[in-house]
């Protein structure tokens, strides 16, 4: 095998060649980027249900989303929105990629999908019509709408992909853990093509009132939703929940050339990790998150040197934000403040389990563009988070090398090394 087909450690590289995006920004990919630089916020008031009686009144909801426009309508009744999020910007994945829907060598194509919940919300729903009409009401399709591990289902059926099929579930690090594990798919030669991503679609009155009682939601900015997530800012109180889904389409190196395909990225390496602390706080040592990094780095066959972008983390909680902090610091020395690092959740808020595949759609346009996004409202610095997190303003840069940090419930952490593609290997 030529040797440029090959990574730093002797493997297959693993390249992005389509991405789709459904977002509080925008829907699609191009919308979202555009938005997310502008500085428009996609966070408002709860449209979703009535937010009155609660402490938090405002999400990142999706703007605008028809499922029919994307699917069939008979289809799209029996998925839930986490399903229908998914298929859509899956669908955009493969017109990006210059794909045909039904993949060629559907043998040697997968799929590995994540969410933090799924489709549970229409668990409520037909719950609340069993109660009400008894169990003859109840949807026949209630139980698949609501399984985890239907947006990969729904993705494979759509593009025909008939090799491994998986679904991460691991809270707020799933979406960027997906992507890792369907590069290591490719890397041991398994499949020359995935379909990676995460979702979450759960603007509901349970996840609020959830998480409110968790007192992790922002409460005091209902009345300047575009001001609530702020991370790293002194003043900020809390998360913003909000929905969404990312799918990147990964190919081995070679395959895609020799497809003649459009290269926009490489997956360098990946790593998880387990804080074994806390079911929500982090470890205050931040020992899990400092793992994370370095087996990512390591993986890769680099080092903290070659890291010139961080896209954090960065929920706007005190905790998360602060022990973020302190890991970069940990790991990079001295370094760490040389670093640019930004937290796109300030554009539109936490989407959970897609948060770590759209951030990671974000990093790779900021890799290939050559430009940084902002992390908007931070306003008031906070002695305990003294980096440099590209304050109110995208900034241009030539980087090549960047971390994707996720952070999730649990103690589960994610990390992937994306890269500029080309890195003087090719």
């Amino acid at each position: 095998m030529n040797e440029k087909l090959l990574d730093a450690r002797g493997r297959p590289r693993v390249v992005i060649t389509g991405m789709g995006m459904i977002s509080p920004l925008g829907l699609s990919v191009e919308e979202s980027w555009a938005n997310l630089l502008a500085g428009v916020s996609g966070i408002g008031p709860i449209t979703q249900f009535d937010a009155g009686d609660f402490a938090t009144r405002i999400a990142g909801e999706v703007k605008g989303f028809v499922a029919r426009d994307h699917m069939d309508f008979k289809e799209a009744r029996r998925m839930s929105r986490a399903s229908q999020l998914t298929v859509a910007a899956a669908r955009m994945a493969l017109a990006d990629a210059g794909l045909p829907e039904q993949v060629p060598d559907a043998e040697r194509a997968g799929v590995h999908i994540g969410t933090a919940v799924g489709g549970i919300e229409r668990a409520f729903e037909e719950m609340d019509t069993f109660r009400a009409r008894g169990a003859r009401a109840v949807n026949p399709f209630a139980m698949t709408m609501f399984l985890a591990n239907m947006p990969s289902h729904h993705v494979s059926l759509l593009t025909g992909a008939t090799g491994p099929i998986g679904t991460t579930v691991a809270a707020c690090a799933t979406g960027t853990q997906t992507i890792g594990e369907a590069a290591e798919t490719i890397r041991r030669g398994a499949a020359d093509m995935m379909f990676a991503g995460g979702v979450e679609g759960l603007i509901h009155e349970a996840a609020i009132a959830g998480f409110g009682a968790m007192r992790a939601l922002s409460t005091h900015y209902n009345d300047a939703p575009e001001r609530a997530s702020r991370p790293f800012d002194k003043d900020r109180d809390g998360f913003i929940l909000a929905e969404g889904a990312g799918v990147v389409v990964l190919e081995r190196l070679e395959t895609a050339l020799a497809r003649g395909a459009r290269i926009l990225g490489e997956v360098l390496g990946h790593a998880s990790s387990s804080d074994a602390y806390h079911v929500a706080a982090p470890d205050p040592e931040a020992k899990g998150a400092i793992r994370a990094m370095q087996w990512a780095l390591d993986d890769a066959g680099l080092t903290t040197a070659d890291v010139s972008y961080i896209n954090a983390h960065g929920t706007s909680t005190p905790i998360n934000d602060a022990t973020e902090t302190l890991a970069i610091k940990r790991l990079f020395g001295e370094r760490a403040y040389e670093l640019p690092i930004s937290s796109t959740k300030s554009s539109m808020g936490h989407a959970m389990g897609g948060a770590g595949t759209i951030e990671s759609i974000f990093t790779t346009l900021a890799l290939s563009h050559g430009i940084i996004p902002a992390t908007w409202n931070y306003e008031t610095p906070d002695p305990e988070c003294d980096l440099d997190y590209v304050p109110n303003a995208p900034r241009p840069a030539a980087i090549r090398v960047a971390l994707k940090n996720s952070f999730g419930l649990g103690g589960q952490n994610a990390c992937l090394v994306l890269g500029k593609y080309g890195n003087g290997r090719n």
